[in-house]
Order: structure tokens, then C-alpha cells, then sequence
């Protein structure tokens, strides 16, 4: 796997620029795990070593979401919304597929931060809407476990900041969106008799409350990051900068060696060497 030094939307942060600058909900959480990654990719355009894709998730994600805009484009629920007992259908509107386009900072939904000048965007799966006329975000996630998934734990903590960054973008977009979002969950099974050339799959819709209030106060706290001078601190459970730091270390130490055993050298007697 190659290691990219640039960031794939093009650009680090210019503090001369007057143009908003782009930053992403994963961004976002980026700084939340390790303000000093984030910095190393948005300052310095030093990315984190990619991990591979992973595809057949995106598989299933595409699927989904074909499957959902048949149901959108009649006007009436999906059986899991209504096995569920969820009173919506899947929202229908113009930029709906934008929203849902990953294209480096052009898809997504957007919105220009006014104190910090930062244009935050975020890519949703889908929008369900009410009777009411309130939107329900809706993030879709495949798994292949043998316990039924929750929102426990980091990960949980991390698909919940994934989805209030999306409620935030709705609303400041002028729509009206309910305090709960639904993770539409898919898990393989595997205890089928043989693979047959198909996967089946589980259902389970958690509910998610939504709290966007943190977000104003993190995206001033990655605007002085990028406006200052000196480093940003180490996140607390950062395995990047732990090796980063670690192999430093001991490539330093090697160097110290290699130095001193080429300066010994230089002041040996020759005569000593032979």
C-alpha cells in the first residue's frame, strides 16, 4: 500500500485565505481522537496511511440504498420502517443525491461556519421524513457478528458523533429534524448450511438521541489549531502518534550510534586498524 503525503481533496489550510476551508465530519472526529493527526493532515498535508476499503460493505450500502429509493420514488415506507413501527417514508427532495454523493468536498450536505469560516460537510446514507414534516437522519451500517449489534463502547460513541454532525448540517440548512436518528443495521449470518453465492442478513434499527450543542465549541477549537503556531496535543489513545513516537525514538538512538562510531573512526590511528 502506498503511503500518500497530500490530502485527496487537494488542499491544507492557508490562514492568508479569505475561502472557506472544507472540513468533513470524519475530520471533525479526526480532531476529537487525535487533534495532532488532524493537524499533521490539514496543516502539513500529512495523512494517516490509508486502510484498505472496505467494499463489500460499500456493496451493501449501495444496494440499501437502491432499494430505499424505490420506496422513495412511490411515496410510502420501507417493511423494516414499518415492522418497526417508524410513522416516515424515505424523504424526498431535490438534493437528495447530492447529500449522499462522496466527491471530496463537492457532494455532501453543507454549511459555512460564520465564526471560524470553515465549510463543514458531511455525506448521509438517507432521510427519512414524518408526518410532521421532521426529518429522521438515517446512517446505514453492515457487520457480520454473532451477537446482535449496539451503540456501546467507542465505536457506538463515534456512529453517535457521526450522526449529530448530520442533524447539525440539516438544521442549519433550515429543515427541521427530530433529536432521533436510526443506524439501520444489517449482520450477516453465518450459519448458513453453505455460502450459495449470497449472503443473508439480519435487520436491526437502533434509535440514536442526538446532541449537536458540542459542536459549535469543537470547530472553534479546530479553528485555533489551525491558526497557531505550536503543536496540538497527542490524542490520549492515539496509536499513530505512539508509534510515531516510539519509532522515533529508537531511530534516534540508532543515529546517535551510527554518528559516534563514524566519528570514533575519523580519530583512530590508522596504524591501530591493521
Amino acid at each position: 500500500m502506498a503511503f500518500k503525503s497530500k490530502r485527496k481533496s487537494g488542499k491544507t489550510y492557508d490562514s492568508k485565505s479569505s475561502e472557506p476551508f472544507k472540513i468533513s465530519r470524519s475530520k471533525i472526529d479526526l480532531f476529537h481522537e487525535c487533534p495532532r493527526c488532524f493537524y499533521l493532515d490539514t496543516r502539513l498535508g500529512i495523512k494517516r496511511p490509508d486502510t484498505y476499503p472496505l467494499t463489500l460493505n460499500l456493496a451493501v450500502d449501495a444496494l440499501l440504498k437502491k432499494e430505499f429509493d424505490l420506496h422513495r420514488a412511490k411515496g410510502v415506507a420501507h417493511p423494516t420502517m414499518k415492522a418497526y413501527h417508524i410513522d416516515a417514508i424515505p424523504f424526498q427532495h431535490k438534493n437528495i443525491g447530492t447529500w449522499r454523493e462522496l466527491d471530496f468536498g463537492r457532494g455532501g450536505i453543507h454549511f459555512i461556519h460564520p465564526e471560524t469560516n470553515l465549510d463543514v460537510y458531511g455525506v448521509v446514507d438517507d432521510v427519512w421524513v414524518t408526518p410532521q414534516k421532521e426529518l429522521i437522519v438515517v446512517d446505514y451500517k453492515a457487520t457480520a457478528k454473532k451477537t446482535t449489534p449496539t451503540l456501546e463502547g467507542d465505536l457506538g460513541a463515534q456512529y453517535k458523533r457521526q450522526m449529530e454532525v448530520y442533524q447539525w448540517l440539516l438544521r442549519k440548512n433550515g429543515f427541521t429534524v427530530s433529536d432521533t436518528g436510526c443506524f439501520f443495521y444489517v449482520n450477516g449470518k453465518k450459519d448458513a448450511e453453505a455460502f450459495d453465492a449470497k449472503l443473508e442478513f439480519d435487520i436491526t434499527i437502533l434509535p440514536c438521541i442526538g446532541k449537536t450543542e458540542w459542536i459549535d465549541a469543537i470547530l472553534t477549537e479546530i479553528k485555533n489549531a489551525l491558526e497557531g503556531e505550536g503543536l496540538p496535543p497527542v490524542g490520549e489513545e492515539c496509536q499513530y502518534c505512539q508509534y510515531r513516537e516510539e519509532a522515533g525514538k529508537k531511530l534516534r538512538e540508532i543515529h546517535a550510534k551510527t554518528k559516534s562510531k563514524k566519528t570514533e573512526g575519523k580519530h583512530q590511528d590508522p596504524l591501530l586498524s591493521t
